[in-house]
């Protein structure tokens, strides 16, 4: 399973940059409630949030929304994988 962002940003950044939840909070300027969602993994990075991170920590907004997307797509994924196993690739049609 890919790393949530929030997880990238509890384990990797915040301790690095000696941040807590309330002083993200306060750098984002958002509230300390959005910054615990996130961090919980039940919240997604909105395109709104990848811009305020981006701009905090120096990285794209890019950055950010492929992580989230990554997680988006192997959640999906595993709920619909009998489907998409019993869904045959469509065979181009040959010109004549």
């Amino acid at each position: 399973e890919p790393t949530h962002p929030g997880e990238m940003l509890l384990e990797d950044l915040m301790p690095d940059y000696g941040l807590t939840a309330a002083t993200l909070a306060e750098a984002l300027r958002v509230s300390r409630q959005t910054v615990n969602e996130l961090l919980r993994g039940r919240r997604s990075v909105s395109p709104a949030m990848a811009l305020r991170l981006s701009r905090l920590f120096g990285n794209t907004p890019d950055f950010w929304l492929n992580a989230q997307q990554a997680v988006v797509l192997w959640r999906a994924h595993f709920e619909i994988q009998k489907d998409l196993e019993s869904i045959r690739q469509i065979e181009t049609p040959h010109s004549t």
